[in-house]
């Protein structure tokens, strides 16, 4: 099905109480220049939508949670791990069995070792033939599904920009929006963020503000929060002495003077900014979303099983998030690249950091949010999706990047990595891909972070392929790439 941008607004042609504007028409029209006409796209559209539609898993998912390992986990030290190897390539950890036979994880995560069977591993991921080695280089492709042109003198990409390709959650809550007074798209506890470099594929880009992600940044430690009840959602709470009634009341006086606006400045204002307010005004009114934010309704039990710090937190927070209708959740991980303690950046010291920080709470974690969703028939139509924007060096003390690496510390290793994905379809205790004998290279079915996103729009019912206009009104695919079915049952 085609879809045309206009002042940001999604319309389906197919949809009599849509009606593209003059201006939608005109843009589609222009493509007849590119030697395309709308014929023609209606029918590349159509054939494309067909073809992928009766694929497996098409439009399983309603809503997504991104649980985003930032920094760079090491697969061979926590789920790909690898024997006869020399002594700099081995995990210092021991390797344990899974509930898949032959499967084997690291020592660091006993919980789920015994949960595999609830999801597919992806043990092929890879950056082939390019590899992007820096963090937000890396980053921005995942979350986006492109690579960015313009670098800073220090390496770094350049901050965010309107002109960035959109986060792929606002890709999706703009072409499947909720019907629900509740936040379509939460990013939560931190931002995305290398150095001094913040956000950068984190917002909606070149698709307008309207479709960012709702920031939800509770101060204090990254990793000694244990309750996150005082996380601030003042833009949620109603003021003492505005009643819901009353709001209600505001809302429909506004929509009487816009009413009686002339025509021509009514059309400037935009036909999208009543259906904004009003969507504001429900949300504020229902207290659905702030509701969903309060931890403390949550049972000490529950709570502590999730882990209590921040990262544990933000993995029920996500669930309860869905739970209340929003329809994407990105729990990125709370220490950014290049810094010390629970980072899974780890150039050095990476043993004890691993083992006493970021793997138990990891463990704790994730493990908890695949029982918790799975306990409650949320898998039928949540897909998670775990991962980090690359792997670590599959030998130690070597460096790939630039960096200085300590015997006991690994690199960044962009070629090959895991990934799991959970729910909306997908296969239980599957394993898609292998990797090498020294876990540098997909050994068999490798998958492009593309791809990856490929298979997030294919779980949601929307065409990779769907294109949108970029600020120069250019037409660009959401992803140049495939869905990868095999995923699904």
């Amino acid at each position: 099905m085609w879809r045309i941008t206009g002042n940001s607004a999604v319309r389906d042609l197919c949809d009599s109480h849509l009606r593209p504007t003059r201006r939608d028409v005109l843009r589609v029209g222009t493509s007849g220049l590119l030697g395309l006409s709308l014929g023609s796209l209606l029918q590349l559209q159509a054939q494309a939508s067909a073809s992928t539609s009766a694929a497996p898993g098409w439009g399983k998912a309603k809503s997504v949670i991104l649980c985003y390992l930032q920094g760079g986990p090491s697969h061979l030290d926590l789920w790909d791990p690898k024997e006869n190897v020399p002594d700099n390539v081995r995990s210092v950890f021991k390797p344990i069995s899974t509930k898949i036979p032959g499967i084997q994880f690291t020592e660091v995560l006993p919980k789920l070792s015994q949960l595999n069977d609830r999801f597919t591993m992806i043990r092929s991921m890879s950056y082939t033939p390019n590899g992007l080695f820096n963090h937000t280089a890396a980053i921005y492709q995942m979350m986006t599904g492109y690579t960015t042109d313009k670098v800073s003198p220090s390496g770094q990409l350049e901050p965010p920009s309107p002109k960035d390709f959109p986060n792929f959650g606002s890709n999706i809550v703009r072409l499947k929006p909720t019907q629900d007074p509740m936040l379509p798209f939460v990013m939560l506890p931190r931002p995305l963020q290398e150095s001094n470099v913040v956000g950068k594929g984190g917002t909606a880009g070149f698709l307008g503000k309207a479709y960012d992600p709702y920031t939800l940044y509770p101060p204090g430690d990254d990793m000694k929060m244990d309750k996150m009840d005082g996380v601030r959602v003042d833009d949620l709470q109603l003021q003492p002495d505005v009643f819901s009634l009353r709001l209600q009341r505001r809302a429909r006086l506004r929509e009487l003077v816009s009413r009686q606006m002339p025509a021509i400045e009514q059309a400037v204002a935009g036909e999208n900014l009543n259906q904004y307010y009003e969507r504001a005004v429900d949300l504020v009114a229902s207290g659905r979303a702030r509701d969903a934010f309060d931890l403390s309704q949550e049972q000490d039990s529950v709570r502590d099983r999730f882990g209590r710090n921040t990262f544990g937190q933000s993995c029920l927070l996500a669930r309860r998030l869905v739970e209340a209708g929003t329809r994407v959740v990105e729990v990125v991980w709370p220490k950014v690249a290049n810094s010390d303690n629970h980072s899974w950046d780890q150039h050095s010291d990476l043993s004890k950091r691993m083992r006493d920080q970021s793997a138990p709470m990891f463990d704790n974690g994730i493990s908890a949010l695949i029982e918790d969703l799975d306990e409650r028939g949320m898998l039928e139509d949540t897909l998670l999706v775990v991962v980090g924007e690359f792997g670590r060096s599959p030998q130690r003390g070597v460096s790939t990047s630039g960096n200085n690496n300590s015997d006991d510390g690994r690199d960044h290793w962009p070629y090959c990595y895991t990934a799991v994905v959970a729910g909306a379809g997908t296969k239980r205790g599957y394993v898609h891909g292998e990797s090498d004998a020294t876990g540098s290279a997909p050994l068999v079915d490798p998958v492009h972070p593309t791809e990856l996103l490929a298979t997030i729009y294919h779980a949601f019912g929307i065409n990779p392929e769907t294109t949108v206009l970029n600020h120069l009104k250019q037409p660009r695919e959401l992803v140049k790439a495939k869905a990868v079915t095999r995923l699904f049952a």
